[in-house]
């Protein structure tokens, strides 16, 4: 008889943590009101913060504002960091001197040809050799390197892929490539690891050159570093139609044609000339820091996993006098990180602490292009592999004006709820469905998604590392999205508070499981 008692009273000792553990995270989700998310939220996306461009003052006024609430909750900084703030380099370049000669005759800067700043360095480059490489392509779907030698070489190619039938020939679908886009830098990456000497680029559609391109390269625009595979690089210029076509002679219009049209370059359409060409560019570098603002509460007994909760305090700034609040984008994210951790310190605070180490990080330049989620995953300061899950908040406090005729405005988009880890719905759902009942849609993870949503927020990289994500997002992509009008006045605020209690548990719920999640579902071939 003694083992059926035992066995009773494990089952009870069980089901008494199970609810001791449901009624601590009721508590705790509690701590997250209206009131303090409109608090913070007047704050982020006020006058004083500028839109909080990043690289700009506001910007650091912003992560300023956020430190300090990680502070006064007790959080800590990382240990791999002298403070709060993960520091990050992004450049701007001034043009100091350009030429470009070509068999004796010096071109016109700004109408015959310009340099892109953020990726030309300064340097010299010289060949008694031009080859036509059609789109500068080379991948296992379709080359323009096959069987020719471009060692020493100016290289010319156009800009854009080829397609058949509606249908890009690299990608096998109706969607370009990244030869496409980012494209030149990916081309001018291939030329280099070639032996290519230098590149001539001649955009397909653009027979010269706007007043808004040559002086965003006489003085860039704040970029983010990024070095190609091997570390190999190459300069170029573009050309304009009229000057290219002196190169080319009466061969020009043909080859233009055949990259309007989008049609591949058969190798007998290659072209090599001996003329004597040479660039010489040089140029200013100033180094301006963004940051990633990041907070951390130490877990019990699996302190060495991670949780982690994000969103980007960056939005667009100020331009002609208009501010642009990004009171939802992502404003919203963003105290919601910040609510979410004063919960978790609360429950620290109480002895009810997570399991495992709560990380929360705000970061900046996703505006830009994901820039401070990107360097985080490639410069982590807590194992990748460690890192249980991250749950993404961008856009949470509005309803989707494309929405409002729908059956129910009780909603929030989920983002990953199939990808990576098998595990994550379960939860996610299994917590909504306990303790706020919002409808989940799950719209976005379709993979014919036009929008291509599961790409244009922070967690996309942590997941092209293989870290499990979820992302919430209210859909807000038309009214006031990337307008001076996203302004605090218009937050749903009862919406807004249920959207975040809920994340909250979801990541009270991973934080303190047995096991860290399950990896068991490959990625796929999706890229931004």
């Amino acid at each position: 008889m003694k083992k059926p008692i035992l066995l009773f009273f494990v089952l009870v000792s069980s089901q008494l943590i199970c609810l001791a553990q449901s009624n601590n995270a009721a508590k705790f989700a509690a701590s997250i009101t209206i009131h303090d998310l409109k608090k913070h939220l007047t704050i982020i996306a006020s006058d004083e913060m500028e839109g909080r461009e990043t690289g700009t003052p506001g910007q650091r006024k912003a992560a300023a504002y956020i430190e300090t609430q990680f502070k006064l909750m007790g959080l800590k900084a990382a240990p791999a960091l002298k403070n709060y703030q993960q520091l990050y380099p992004l450049y701007q370049d001034s043009l100091i001197k350009s030429e470009l000669n070509i068999e004796g005759k010096i071109a016109e800067f700004g109408k015959d040809y310009y340099c892109q700043a953020n990726i030309s360095e300064t340097g010299t480059f010289a060949s008694n050799k031009i080859i036509l490489v059609g789109y500068g392509i080379d991948d296992t779907n379709y080359s323009d390197y096959s069987g020719i030698d471009v060692s020493g070489k100016i290289v010319v190619f156009f800009s854009g892929e080829p397609k058949k039938d509606g249908k890009y020939l690299v990608s096998g679908t109706s969607r370009s490539s990244d030869w496409t886009y980012p494209g030149t830098e990916k081309k001018l990456a291939t030329a280099a690891a070639k032996g290519a000497a230098g590149a001539f680029v001649i955009s397909t559609n653009q027979a010269t050159f706007m007043t808004r391109i040559i002086e965003a390269n006489l003085k860039s625009n704040v970029y983010y570093p990024r070095n190609t595979a091997d570390g190999k690089k190459i300069n170029h210029a573009f050309l304009s139609h009229a000057f290219a076509s002196t190169i080319f002679n009466n061969q020009f219009d043909a080859f233009l044609k055949i990259a309007k049209s989008g049609q591949p370059f058969d190798q007998g359409l290659m072209f090599e000339k001996a003329i004597a060409s040479s660039l010489k560019y040089a140029k200013n570098r100033t180094t301006i820091n963004a940051s990633n603002v990041i907070g951390i509460i130490e877990g019990s007994d699996k302190k060495d996993e991670f949780v982690f909760l994000t969103g980007h305090y960056d939005h667009l700034g100020k331009h002609d006098g208009k501010i642009y609040y990004g009171a939802d984008d992502d404003g919203s994210g963003t105290c919601a990180v910040i609510e979410m951790a004063e919960a978790f310190a609360k429950a620290k605070a109480a002895g009810k602490g997570p399991r495992r180490t709560m990380v929360f990080m705000t970061v900046s330049g996703e505006e830009k292009g994901l820039w401070g989620s990107e360097y985080y995953s490639d410069h982590p300061i807590f194992p990748l592999e460690k890192t249980s899950v991250d749950l993404n908040t961008d856009m949470v406090g509005r309803i989707d004006t494309e929405r409002e005729k729908d059956d129910t405005l009780n909603y929030v988009y989920v983002i990953g709820h199939d990808k990576l880890s098998s595990e994550l719905q379960l939860i996610n759902e299994g917590v909504n469905n306990q303790y706020t009942h919002l409808v989940f849609d799950y719209k976005y993870d379709d993979p014919n998604d036009q929008n291509r949503i599961y790409y244009r927020s922070d967690h996309y990289n942590f997941a092209r590392k293989g870290v499990p994500i979820l992302f919430f997002y209210d859909g807000m992509l038309k009214a006031d999205y990337h307008q001076p009008t996203d302004t605090v006045e218009k937050i749903n605020w009862n919406l807004y508070e249920k959207r975040v209690r809920m994340i909250f548990h979801t990541a009270w719920e991973i934080a303190n499981r047995d096991e860290i999640l399950k990896r068991d579902i490959p990625l796929g071939n999706g890229t931004r």
